[in-house]
């Protein structure tokens, strides 16, 4: 029984997945950002392009 709670406190005390799950959410919201930002500028080029088009 001795064994038990030793192995079962051990793995609730492991801690290193937590680091790879936490990059991984900060990466996420990084490509989330920069989607969000590349469609807003990717529409405001185009736009410029169509108006340079009408124009010439």
């Amino acid at each position: 029984m001795g064994k038990i709670k030793r192995l079962s406190a051990a793995f609730l005390s492991d801690e290193s997945g937590q680091d790879l799950i936490e990059y991984a959410l900060v990466a996420a919201i990084i490509a989330l950002g920069a989607i969000a930002a590349m469609s807003t500028l990717a529409t405001n080029i185009a736009t410029e392009f169509n108006n340079v088009g009408s124009s010439v």
